[in-house]
């Protein structure tokens, strides 16, 4: 499932394809072998300062955050997780790699899911980055957001949410 908060519908109508982007995060879900559902929030950069600030502890926008599914006293869930993407941040970003936006939220779909798998490249040894990579060819998509992240410094783990069942990447 996509949402999209009616304000960035409004400003983005005309490059947003819901309806594309639906159908890679189905197609990127299965190259990834994940499991269960996953919505998408398509929001912009002060939700997603409020949400990084309160899960992450970064008082920032960022491009994407993940939010899997912890479980609960070994009851499985039908629910993967939760991404939330900000446009206003994707935008820019793809007006920096020379793409389009469309591009842009599949790169960081792609990203998102592979966070919702347990893949983690602030803490691993390069293993994501090789799966996001091998992924991204498979996928048709040029750009990758892992090696653009490689460069900044190792980060903390992410911080448990105030409810105990989910965590942002």
């Amino acid at each position: 499932m996509i949402l999209v908060e009616p304000e960035i519908r409004a400003a983005f109508a005309r490059r947003l394809r819901v309806t594309a982007l639906r159908q890679f995060v189905k197609d990127a879900q299965t190259a990834v072998k994940l499991r269960g559902d996953v919505s998408v929030l398509l929001t912009g950069d002060r939700q997603i300062r409020r949400w990084n600030r309160e899960f992450r502890g970064k008082n920032k926008a960022t491009d994407v955050l993940s939010f899997p599914v912890m479980p609960m006293d070994g009851v499985p869930s039908t629910m993967a997780g939760d991404l939330a993407i900000s446009v206003e941040t994707a935008d820019r970003q793809a007006k920096e790699q020379g793409h389009a936006l469309a591009e842009e939220l599949r790169v960081l779909v792609l990203h998102g899911l592979l966070h919702l798998a347990g893949y983690d490249h602030e803490t691993d040894d390069g293993t994501m980055a090789r799966v996001e990579r091998r992924l991204r060819a498979k996928l048709g998509l040029k750009a990758g957001l892992t090696e653009r992240v490689a460069a900044e410094p190792v980060k903390k783990p992410a911080a448990k949410s105030l409810s105990g069942r989910r965590r942002a990447r």
